[in-house]
């Protein structure tokens, strides 16, 4: 990857950038990295690499593993987030319903909310036993394959949705020209069903459904969905079913929130 050029704005923290840009190498996957790696990945210099892996270790974000020589990511990076749920009070309140339902549908519900061009789990309720479908708070997904990205892009205006419709086409086209069109017929669904659909367009085994909040929650668009193992929800019942429950359930959260 070539060095990432000078951001234009002079108020811009650059080496801050690097640092987090360093932070979200690291993935489910990929918990350790070495240097070398860090530096093909970023695109950034051995030297800097270096110096940033070594400030980050001293503040407890990075950890050292000496006996692989690479990096994970430390205690720190995780205690950084908890605030950010622990704000979220409409986590505890969904949390009985949201397991209401997934023992009801055999599948799971989350809440999630968009970082850059994913989406990711600020809670999540599992009432299945399917070891390769797990989702958990902090999991991320993309946007256009998933109900919930799209059901995100449908609820947000005009102007918070084409920046990230652009950047989404910029940064993948691959995926763009796999799913764009798909974006159609997720408008149509959420305009006359009131929810957004994927039947098994991101995991092939798990069809899921998704309703975004009619309000803003601090700030944040958070969206509802619920996903099953494909054996057990069809295209039929997925649209019939369990997207209008779903649907239900988001209502009765908002209407205890106080949400018209």
């Amino acid at each position: 990857m070539p060095p990432r050029p000078h951001h234009p704005d002079p108020a811009f923290a650059t080496t801050l950038a690097h640092g987090l840009a360093l932070l979200q190498c690291f993935r489910v996957g990929e918990p350790v990295m070495s240097n070398k790696q860090l530096a093909e990945r970023t695109g950034l210099s051995k030297a800097t690499i270096s110096r940033l892996t070594y400030t980050l270790a001293a503040r407890g974000l990075l950890l050292y593993d000496t006996d692989l020589r690479r990096y994970r990511l430390g205690s720190t990076a995780l205690s950084l987030g908890y605030p950010l749920l622990a704000s979220l009070k409409v986590r505890q309140l969904a949390r009985p319903l949201m397991k209401q339902l997934a023992d009801e549908v055999g599948g799971s519900v989350s809440l999630g909310l968009r970082d850059r061009l994913q989406m990711v789990y600020v809670e999540t309720s599992r009432g299945h036993d399917a070891i390769a479908f797990r989702p958990d708070i902090g999991a991320s997904l993309p946007m256009l394959p998933t109900a919930i990205g799209r059901a995100w892009l449908c609820q947000a205006s005009a102007d918070e949705r084409e920046p990230v419709l652009a950047a989404l086409r910029a940064s993948d086209a691959a995926q763009w020209q796999a799913h764009a069109a798909a974006l159609e017929a997720a408008a149509h669904d959420f305009a006359t069903l009131g929810f957004c659909l994927s039947r098994g367009e991101w995991q092939r085994d798990v069809h899921a459904v998704a309703v975004p909040m009619r309000a803003e929650i601090d700030g944040e668009m958070l969206v509802f969905n619920c996903g099953a193992p494909g054996g057990r929800m069809t295209p039929r019942k997925l649209e019939r079913e369990m997207g209008p429950r779903l649907l239900r359930m988001v209502r009765r959260v908002e209407a205890s929130l106080g949400i018209a």
